[in-house]
């Protein structure tokens, strides 16, 4: 019998629950795959919007990953200079079938040095922080990045499409057409304000207003943790 296949989302403090719970999601209904929740300490980790997630996974007691992801939120800000953390993503990374990131979480592999060359995406909102740790921003906005072994993906809901194309380069189409037809993900949002070029012009400037704060000190965590990094 194949060996299980050992998958870990990475979570933090003030995590995006979304960004972890739809890919978890999928990947729970892989053929013979163990998930782990893997974060500092074991136990109960608040998201940003309240809800509690239990780690049952430490740094210190997860075995070496097949898929690593690490999922966003505002945490990705303490995240990016957490050196623990970062020391156990380049471990890991250093093993791993694939390294993977949805949303913000892209920016904590930039911090670890892993995104040096590397094609990837984010949230619309810190797409342009990417670079400042040698990752390569499409010309064009993608909602899933392939680059080698390091698949990103775009905003929080992004990671339910980022998790069909994960699951579909471990066990194949089938398998990732199965789960989503199991899911019934087909969605049709009842708004077409998803994506900045969409959204109408007094809620994209809403959110912007509104992300202002977070994104002001996440430039100032960037580039911090990219002063950190060797050249690229």
């Amino acid at each position: 019998m194949a060996a299980q296949l050992q998958i870990g989302f990475v979570i933090f403090k003030d995590v995006t629950q979304l960004d972890f719970t739809g890919p978890f999601e999928v990947f729970a209904k892989l053929p013979n795959a163990k998930l782990h929740v893997v974060a500092q300490q074991a136990g109960s980790v608040r998201s940003d919007s309240g809800l509690h997630i239990v780690a049952d996974t430490t740094f210190a007691t997860c075995p070496p990953l097949d898929v690593v992801c690490v999922p966003g939120g505002p945490g990705v800000n303490a995240a990016m200079e957490d050196a623990e953390l970062l020391a156990f993503l380049r471990a890991q990374h250093a093993q791993s079938r694939y390294t993977t990131s949805v949303c913000t979480g892209a920016l904590v592999l930039g911090a670890a040095g892993i995104l040096c060359g590397i094609r990837a995406t984010t949230h619309w909102a810190s797409l342009d922080m990417l670079p400042a740790f040698g990752a390569v921003v499409p010309a064009t906005r993608e909602r899933v990045v392939i680059d080698g072994k390091i698949i990103t993906g775009g905003g929080v809901t992004a990671g339910i499409d980022f998790a069909l194309v994960v699951a579909a380069q471990i066990a194949g189409e089938e398998t990732a057409e199965l789960i989503q037809l199991m899911l019934e993900y087909a969605p049709h949002p009842p708004y077409n304000a998803g994506e900045p070029e969409t959204a109408p012009a007094g809620v994209d400037e809403i959110a912007r207003t509104r992300l202002a704060p977070v994104l002001e000190a996440r430039r100032q965590a960037v580039a911090r943790a990219a002063a950190r990094l060797p050249p690229c």
